[in-house]
């Protein structure tokens, strides 16, 4: 067994994987699809799904990637915060923690958080808490 992907359901997919590929430098695994049909509705327990899905590389890795989805109907439901239960946030370990704060926010994300040492005076571990341009945690570290 291994740990495949991650997705995110996105209002506009395409500006999300922009972001995502700007400031993380993820880069498209293959062409952007649309999913639809039988067999995708069964899958997933709805009715007349239709998504445009975007795959992107996650940087240090050759077999995990970031899936992005966009439903032509999607569902209502609130961006949650980092003590919402379910999936709370994406991290990424980073060599410039405030470069790389200063590239989300001039993408289109904001902060949630200040840089804080969630380490030790021994062995730092400076972070922060973001969000992309859809409201979606992000965690930043550098050791």
């Amino acid at each position: 067994m291994r740990f495949s992907h991650l997705n995110i359901v996105a209002r506009d997919v395409d500006r999300l994987a922009d972001f995502y590929r700007q400031v993380f430098g993820c880069s498209n695994l293959r062409a952007p699809r649309t999913l639809s049909g039988r067999d995708v509705d069964r899958g997933m327990g709805l009715s007349g799904v239709e998504i445009r899905s975007v795959w992107l590389s996650m940087p240090g890795s050759d077999e995990v990637f970031l899936e992005l989805f966009q439903f032509a109907s999607p569902g209502e439901g609130a961006v949650g915060f980092a003590n919402t239960p379910g999936y709370a946030h994406i991290a990424f370990d980073v060599s410039d923690l405030r470069a790389s704060c200063d590239a989300i926010t001039k993408a289109g994300g904001t902060s949630l958080g200040e840089i804080t040492n969630l380490g030790t005076n021994e062995t730092p571990y400076r972070a922060v808490y973001m969000r992309d341009p859809e409201g979606n945690i992000i965690e930043l570290g550098e050791h």
